[in-house]
C-alpha cells in the first residue's frame, strides 16, 4: 500500500470504491453517500467510475472519527471540512505574503534609507509618492443625440473634439 502511495503521491486517484471503502473501514454505499453530499469527492475515471486517492481515504477516516467519536452530524462535518480547507488556503496565502514582504524589506534595505531631499520623511522614513490622473469618462448629451439619430459616424466618440477638455 505504501509503495503505491509513494509511486503516485497522496493525491493520485488510484483506488476503486471497494478498495477505498475497505481501507477506510466503511461500506461502499457510505462512500457513495459522502460523494453525493459533497463531503468526500473522489476523482473520476474515464468511465465515470470513482477513483479515490490516499488523501481521500485519510479524509474518509477523519469523517468516520468525527461522526462516531465526536457525535457530529454530516452537515457539521461538511462545514468543518470546508473551514479547515479555507484555513489551509489562508495559511498558504499568509506564507506567500510574508515572503513577499520580506523580499520587499530586503530590497529597501539594499537601497539604503533615502535622505529628506530624496523623499524621505523627517526621521529618514521612506515616503512613496503617487501621481493620479483622472479621466472624464462621462458621455456628453450631444454624443447621446448623435448615437440615437444614427447621423454620427463610428459610434459615440466619433466627432468628439478631444482638445476641448
Amino acid at each position: 500500500m505504501n509503495d503505491v502511495n509513494d509511486s503516485f503521491g497522496a493525491d493520485a486517484p488510484v483506488y476503486v470504491i471497494s478498495v477505498a471503502a475497505e481501507l477506510a473501514g466503511m461500506h461502499p454505499q457510505t462512500l457513495r453517500q459522502y460523494d453525493r453530499l459533497g463531503i468526500v469527492s473522489p476523482g473520476r475515471a474515464s468511465g465515470r467510475g470513482r477513483r479515490y486517492s490516499m488523501r481521500d481515504v485519510q479524509l474518509l477516516r477523519e469523517v468516520q472519527r468525527l461522526s462516531q467519536e465526536e457525535g457530529i452530524n454530516l452537515a457539521g462535518i461538511k462545514r468543518i471540512l470546508e473551514l479547515e480547507h479555507e484555513v489551509e488556503q489562508l495559511r498558504e496565502q499568509v506564507f506567500h505574503l510574508a515572503n513577499e514582504l520580506e523580499a520587499a524589506r530586503r530590497a529597501v534595505a539594499r537601497r539604503g534609507r533615502p535622505t529628506p531631499a530624496e523623499g524621505g520623511g523627517a526621521r529618514g522614513e521612506l515616503v512613496r509618492r503617487t501621481r493620479v490622473t483622472i479621466f472624464n469618462t462621462a458621455e456628453r448629451p450631444e454624443d447621446d443625440n448623435t448615437r440615437n439619430t444614427g447621423s454620427g459616424q463610428g459610434g459615440p466618440r466619433a466627432g468628439r473634439d478631444d482638445e476641448r477638455d
